[in-house]
């Protein structure tokens, strides 16, 4: 064998198995050693300027700088470097522009916040946090409601009334929806009757028969207009329905239901009634978050 031959031939351990499987001896390429030297470096300074290694009950802290941050409560922290303060003053710090911001709306009305653009988006952003945080379990994200259950926010019906006054009152106050259920004063027919003239008042194609004898329960017996009026237009003080308006708050109701699926929907709330409540927030959020939270869901759906 030449000796160019001999030298490109590729040097073995010596060891072999089954008399023919040898390991070779192949270097590992030079850039990769030195990549692999560079690691070894990184990771020693590494370990001497940031926490890294457990020590007991302890961990060895690095050389890095200290970092001092002021917690929610206004006591001041000042600690070694490590991601956790970092969060912390990354967070005072985004606290500090969120106070200030907060402290411009204390003293300004809701008209005022809604021509200044810094303001008014600020307000809307912290309120869409707030609102998903504590409002949207029961009116679910972006304020759509749950049919049957809990009001949508987005349809401009607003039973206990759209001011932004009014919407502020239900936020701190909450509200109680009360309907007695007439399942055990009324017979079915008279139930169905009542029912047809409900549909009959937002428009509905009905039995002119059945609306006539609901039309008289509705007035009459059942007592409906003490809170639905005498137009069936409801009583914002009293938090009662609007039935002219074809926006079903409570009944869970398809527009584009036939006329049977409605009107088995407006029977189960006659017979069932109502019983709801939404809980006072006053307590719970200041009053510039509760003006925040009013600007905000008064946006969702409200044209008043």
């Amino acid at each position: 064998m030449s000796k160019e031959k001999q030298s490109r031939t590729v040097q073995t351990t010596g060891h072999a198995w089954d008399g023919d499987i040898q390991e070779f001896n192949n270097p590992l390429p030079t850039w990769w050693l030195w990549g692999f030297y560079a690691t070894v470096v990184f990771a020693i300074v590494y370990w001497i300027f940031y926490p890294a290694w457990p020590i007991g009950d302890d961990y060895t802290k690095g050389i890095g700088n200290e970092i001092e941050y002021t917690t929610k409560d206004g006591k001041t922290v000042t600690t070694h470097w490590n991601t956790r303060a970092l969060y912390e003053r990354d967070l005072q710090e985004a606290r500090a522009v969120s106070d200030k911001f907060a402290a411009s709306l204390k003293d300004v009305g809701y008209a005022d916040i809604l021509k200044d653009a810094d303001k008014s988006n600020y307000a809307t952003s912290a309120a869409n946090v707030l609102f998903a945080d504590n409002c949207a379990g029961c009116h679910q994200p972006g304020g759509a409601g749950l049919p049957g259950h809990y009001p949508s926010l987005v349809d401009d019906d607003w039973i206990w009334g759209s001011s932004y006054e009014k919407v502020e009152e239900t936020i701190r106050k909450g509200r109680q929806g009360i309907m007695p259920g007439f399942s055990a004063s009324l017979k079915d027919a008279q139930v169905s009757d009542v029912a047809e003239y409900v549909l009959s008042l937002s428009g509905e194609s009905v039995d002119d028969e059945m609306v006539k004898r609901g039309q008289k329960i509705f007035h009459g017996d059942a007592g409906c207009v003490v809170c639905h009026t005498k137009t069936g237009q409801g009583n914002i003080d009293m938090g009662s329905a609007n039935l002219t308006d074809q926006i079903w708050t409570v009944a869970n109701i398809n527009t584009k239901s036939d006329h049977d699926k409605k009107l088995v929907a407006v029977k189960k709330i006659i017979n069932n009634g109502i019983n709801r409540s939404m809980p006072a927030w006053e307590k719970r959020f200041t009053d510039t978050e509760i003006k925040m939270l009013t600007l905000y869901v008064h946006q969702l759906g409200s044209s008043n």
